[in-house]
């Protein structure tokens, strides 16, 4: 069937637009739209029409013309309007204004780049479907994928701004059953590094335990279960500095709540979420942090990054470096503690989920190696300092405790003497 059939026969459906005639053959020819392409098949049409009208005296191809093309009607001596068409009900009509409303929706807004999309109704979606099961797919494309295009086209004018198939600031979708626009601001997400000079504060909130994040009298009505964590105290500023509705926060790990972090800190990523303005002065949004935090976060190394950072930073193996405060149940000598923490040094440790952490984590057997681990200083008061160095995921509260049995070897276990860590700080992280 060559492309005349097969436009008389989508036109014998019913009155359809030129878009969504041309549309049917988008893949013919290029340098033309659908619209081109439709008016183009229409006229061709009409030429043919009016030929076998001349030769035979039969009007019937004109006559199923007049609904849709002005040159027919012209021909016949008939007035008159297109009538809707019945594949698009006259979307492509919409083109100007689906583009002033998005200039309008887009100002004030920090961007570079953009994208369209359609969500096209049930109605059309069968429509268009109807349609290629009577002439077939060869060389036709998605209504969407046109209406992406044209009004893309004119948005790009209005604004001056580029269309980026692959990672826009902003994705504008033209949501046709509700006859409304959307707007999805890509996050902004900001690589760096934190310490945490305080202990018991999270690194993520946490809602309270007893109302889920409600609010209630054991929460003092906040829904929180900490008032303050890492992830908030850095969230203030930076949703400040690009007019964001909210953060996420993405940690290399975790240390617990009663950890410091110190040295160099952890890595971290602080996402902005739909944000206004998508630049800003790393600098000066760092002072701003580590001032409002007041001494109990600081943060460094600040840097944008993409997305994709976020799974490389979750993915990463880290080496460790932790300072332990350590207690032990009877006094201990430094010879035999000495001795004992060498029996840990370079040692792979079966390692069962502690029970602390059983309760939200898999209960399974780790093998976790400790790199090294070394006696600082043992006091006149029978504590110890002690620091280790080992890969990421083991849990040293554990190493030293043994958990029970949990954990093995273990420190008390060597030692034959019950041992727990008073208090811990992260001096180390080392992707």
């Amino acid at each position: 069937m060559d492309v005349l059939e097969i436009s008389k026969k989508i036109l014998h459906e019913g009155p359809v637009c030129d878009n969504c005639l041309g549309r049917q053959f988008a893949k013919l020819s290029t340098g033309l739209s659908n619209r081109e392409r439709g008016q183009a098949l229409k006229l061709a049409l009409v030429l043919e029409g009016d030929r076998i009208y001349k030769a035979e005296n039969n009007d019937s191809l004109l006559k199923e013309l007049i609904p849709c093309s002005a040159f027919a009607r012209k021909t016949l001596g008939i007035s008159g309007e297109d009538e809707q068409c019945w594949v698009c009900l006259d979307q492509f009509k919409k083109l100007d204004e689906w583009a002033n409303e998005a200039a309008k929706a887009l100002e004030g807004l920090e961007y570079s780049t953009f994208l369209v999309g359609t969500k096209v109704s049930g109605l059309l979606s069968e429509n268009e479907e109807m349609l290629w099961a009577e002439v077939g797919t060869a060389y036709a494309e998605q209504l969407k994928t046109e209406l992406n295009r044209e009004v893309g086209k004119r948005i790009a004018e209005k604004v001056q701004k580029d269309v980026d198939f692959e990672s826009p600031d902003i994705t504008i979708t033209l949501d046709l059953a509700k006859n409304k626009l959307e707007l999805q601001v890509r996050s902004v997400y900001i690589l760096g590094r934190y310490r945490k000079l305080v202990r018991g504060i999270p690194q993520t909130r946490w809602p309270c335990r007893k109302c889920k994040g409600k609010g209630c009298e054991n929460c003092n009505f906040t829904g929180k279960q900490y008032q303050e964590s890492v992830d908030e105290l850095i969230k203030g500023p930076v949703v400040e500095a690009f007019q964001a509705i909210d953060t996420a926060f993405h940690g290399s790990g975790r240390e617990d709540i009663d950890a410091l972090m110190l040295g160099s800190g952890r890595p971290f990523i602080v996402e902005a979420k739909s944000p206004k303005k998508r630049n800003t002065d790393l600098e000066a949004l760092m002072r701003s942090i580590n001032e409002k935090a007041a001494g109990k976060v600081e943060v460094n190394e600040l840097a944008f990054a993409g997305k994709d950072m976020i799974e490389i930073l979750k993915s990463s193996k880290a080496d460790k470096t932790y300072k332990l405060k350590v207690t032990f149940k009877e006094p201990v000598s430094e010879e035999k503690l000495k001795s004992s923490l060498e029996a840990l040094s370079g040692v792979e440790i079966s390692q069962q989920t502690p029970r602390r952490v059983v309760h939200r984590r898999a209960d399974l057997v780790r093998k976790r190696h400790v790199h090294s681990i070394r006696l600082d200083e043992l006091t006149d008061e029978g504590y110890a300092y002690i620091t280790v160095n080992c890969e990421g995921g083991l849990y040293v509260k554990e190493l030293i405790s043994g958990d029970e049995g949990r954990t093995n070897p273990n420190l008390s276990g060597l030692l034959g003497i019950p041992a727990l860590v008073e208090d811990l700080d992260v001096v180390n992280v080392d992707i």
